[in-house]
């Protein structure tokens, strides 16, 4: 799952606009996302990007990011975002975790930031739920 979820092309992953939050177009960077220190543009639909640095690889158990540099409509939202993935074992699975924390990126995202967090909630459990259908799909 670790290596599946890592290697996994962001526009597909993120293939779908949830309410205001766009979906992601494309990715420029490295073709082998997978080491520290690693920087990839992301490119959203309807405009704006954002830079993604890796800031953490440990093997089949967690990796991080460090998303700066917004532009487009996202920018007054987050500043920056500090997010990790962890996998951890689950009887014969694996369960997954995203955790995120987000700097808002002006005085007006950090006012609107605990509405933001209800949508954002809804677009990572459309993200979980496209990650089991790569993972488990349907027969």
């Amino acid at each position: 799952a670790f290596d599946a979820v890592l290697a996994m092309p962001l526009n597909e992953l993120f293939n779908r606009w949830y309410g205001p939050i766009p979906s992601i177009k494309a990715t420029e960077g490295p073709a082998d996302w997978g080491s520290v220190g690693q920087q990839r543009t992301v490119l959203l639909s309807g405009g704006g990007s954002m830079c993604e640095t890796l800031t953490l690889v440990d093997r089949t158990r967690a990796f991080g990011y460090e998303i700066t540099d917004v532009k487009g409509p996202m920018k007054p939202l987050a500043g920056s975002v500090d997010g990790e993935w962890s996998f951890d074992a689950a009887g014969t699975g694996v369960r997954i975790t995203w955790r995120w924390s987000v700097v808002p990126g002006s005085s007006v995202g950090g006012a609107v930031l605990p509405t933001f967090a209800k949508v954002w909630n809804g677009y990572a459990r459309q993200a979980l739920a496209r990650i089991e259908e790569v993972l488990l799909p349907v027969s």
